[in-house]
Order: C-alpha cells, then sequence, then structure tokens
C-alpha cells in the first residue's frame, strides 16, 4: 500500500471540511457554515480524497455520508481541531484561568441537579470563564471527549461494557429517592416510611433514559409498589410545580432537584430499605491535564458536592474498585 504521508500532505481547511460534511451531512450546508461556495467545498473534498486514496463520503439523494475510511478522518480532523482551539486558549491564558473555556459533555441528571450550582460558583470566582456543554448519554459523550471536543464527562458512572481506558472517579452518590415537598404528611413522623403509607399518594415519574427508568422500576419493585397508571412527564418544570404544590410524590434520581432539597423547599422520604447505589463522577481522558479553567471548573464541582454532602443528601459513592479512579489531578500534586 502506498504511504499517503498525510504529516506533509493534509492542511487545516481540509480537516475543517471533513468536519463540517460530518456535521452537517450535506455540501450545501457544509458549505455555507463554512462561508464558502458549494463548487470549493466539492474541490476541497475531492484533494482530501485524492489523498487518502479512498472515497471518504458516499453521496446520496439527500446529503453525504461518512465511509468507514471517512469516520478514519473524521475523528482525526476533530482531534485535530480541538487541540488547536485548546492551544489557542492556552497561550492567551497561560497561568490563568480568567477568560479561559471550558467544554463539558454532561448526562442529563446531572445537567439539570450538580452543575448548575458548580457553575454558579465558578461564575463569582471567575466571570470571565465560558462555558460550553453538549448534553447527551454517555455513549454519545464518551466518542466526544476520545475526540477532545470536551475536556470532561460528568454524570451517572455507568461500568463500561469493555475497557476503554478513561479514568472514572467518583464523586458523590445519585440515589433513586422518593421526593416529596416540604411539610408533606409524610414527613411528620420520624423514621422511615411504611410502603402502605407511600402507596396511598399519587406518583409522577419522569420520563427519562432507559437506564433510570430501569432503575426507578427497580426501586418500586423493592419496595413493593406498582401504581396502576402513575402521571409521567418529560418535563423538570412540570415536576417540580407539582411536587411544591400538591402532594403528590416523585422517585428520581435524588439530585435532579438538588436545587430544591438545598433550599429546603423539596425533601426526601426516609424508606425502610436503602436504595441501590449509583455513583457518579467525572471521565476523563488518561493524557489530560487540566487546563487553568478546567481545575477552576472542578473546583468548583467539589465545593458544591461538599455543601451536598454536609447538608445529608449524598455520600461518597460505596462502589468497588472498578467504579473508583485516583484523582490524577491530586496525584500530579503530590509527585
Amino acid at each position: 500500500m502506498p504511504r499517503r504521508y498525510l504529516d506533509q500532505r493534509l492542511k487545516l481547511p481540509l480537516l475543517r471540511t471533513c468536519d463540517a460534511l460530518a456535521t452537517h451531512g450535506s455540501l450545501l450546508k457544509a458549505a455555507s457554515a463554512l462561508g464558502v461556495g458549494q463548487p470549493a467545498l466539492t474541490r476541497s473534498l475531492a484533494e482530501l480524497e485524492a489523498i487518502a486514496g479512498t472515497r471518504l463520503f458516499d453521496r446520496h439523494a439527500r446529503g453525504v455520508r461518512p465511509t468507514e475510511a471517512g469516520e478514519v478522518f473524521i475523528r482525526l480532523a476533530r482531534r485535530v481541531l480541538a487541540e488547536l482551539r485548546r492551544a489557542d486558549e492556552d497561550l492567551d491564558l497561560v497561568g490563568s484561568a480568567e477568560g479561559g473555556t471550558v467544554a463539558l459533555g454532561v448526562l442529563p441528571v446531572a445537567a439539570v441537579g450538580v452543575l448548575p450550582g458548580a457553575l454558579i460558583r465558578l461564575k463569582r470566582r471567575h466571570p470571565s470563564i465560558q462555558v460550553r456543554l453538549q448534553q447527551g448519554r454517555t455513549e454519545e459523550l464518551l466518542p466526544l471527549l476520545a475526540s477532545r471536543e470536551v475536556e470532561a464527562v460528568i454524570g451517572r458512572l455507568y461500568p463500561p461494557a469493555v475497557p476503554d481506558g478513561l479514568l472514572r472517579e467518583a464523586l458523590w452518590e445519585e440515589p433513586i429517592s422518593v421526593l416529596a415537598r416540604a411539610g408533606h404528611p409524610l414527613l411528620a413522623a420520624a423514621g422511615p416510611v411504611a410502603t402502605e403509607a407511600l402507596a396511598r399518594y399519587e406518583l409522577i415519574l419522569p420520563t427519562v433514559s432507559q437506564r433510570v427508568g430501569q432503575e426507578i422500576e427497580q426501586l418500586l419493585a423493592l419496595l413493593g409498589l406498582a401504581p396502576a397508571a402513575p402521571l409521567r412527564s418529560s418535563s423538570y418544570g412540570f415536576i417540580r410545580e407539582m411536587l411544591l404544590a400538591t402532594d403528590c410524590l416523585s422517585v428520581m434520581p435524588r439530585l435532579m432537584m438538588a436545587g430544591d432539597l438545598l433550599r429546603g423547599d423539596l425533601r426526601v422520604v426516609p424508606l425502610p430499605i436503602p436504595a441501590p447505589p449509583r455513583p457518579a463522577g467525572l471521565i476523563l481522558r488518561p493524557d489530560a491535564e487540566p487546563s487553568p479553567a478546567v481545575a477552576a471548573f472542578l473546583s468548583a464541582l467539589r465545593e458544591h458536592l461538599a455543601e451536598i454532602a454536609s447538608r445529608g443528601l449524598s455520600d461518597m459513592p460505596k462502589t468497588d474498585s472498578s467504579a473508583r479512579t485516583p484523582d490524577r489531578t491530586a496525584q500530579r500534586r503530590r509527585g
């Protein structure tokens, strides 16, 4: 097979062409995003495919679709472009967090739970730091982490199906819990609430990912609760208003309502059985050295989690060693 000499022949505009085509799936849309004409973009793609020695995108009626070789070039383009953006920021902000950018991948529960409080702390201390958020499922965010499009993934730590070499650091628990408004009749007595008492109240359940939904059903089964037709909603705001204004109960990852729990507007109903553990935290690349801006965010996140723990709302995860990863930042400081 002939040598391609990519290190000598590839140019940044060609990598931007590859990234834009993958993002938009259309020659016309990619050209518009790059601010060039479609003929110029078509020529760039032809040059890139000549360098690669193979077709990178298949044309079809609705646009373009990457080939297997195209996927290789897309990953390369995104890694290189992400590193260049990072270098640009680092050069402007050597030794300082101010004005830096933090690119984060965040799972849905963490996005409405612990993340807002951490970002509020970060902005109070470093108002000029910019934050880019990409919300999604674990399987959607890990490729972005590997390609350096995000610098960390935050949320529930699901064990990987196969070893992936990424660092996982468990920072908090987000157990499935029963939540009620402060002053709810169930909270009048001290101690765990019996299942019979829970069954008297209407449930409103979140419409969430399949994994979280299964964990909610698991807790309901452990409690012996089988509501015939619970009210369900995908709206966090709707569930919150129903909890605050009625005697409805909800079953969800506890820290989805972290702000209301910290303010005392909502309470965790004590149960007669312990909820299964749900460790959450950070996923990082093993070669990642946090930029000053990322280090500032991680500090704000840890401080926010410490406040949550001090209120008795979350504990450090109790998991086996496969779900724990030492704090590499701390290791570097000690080293």
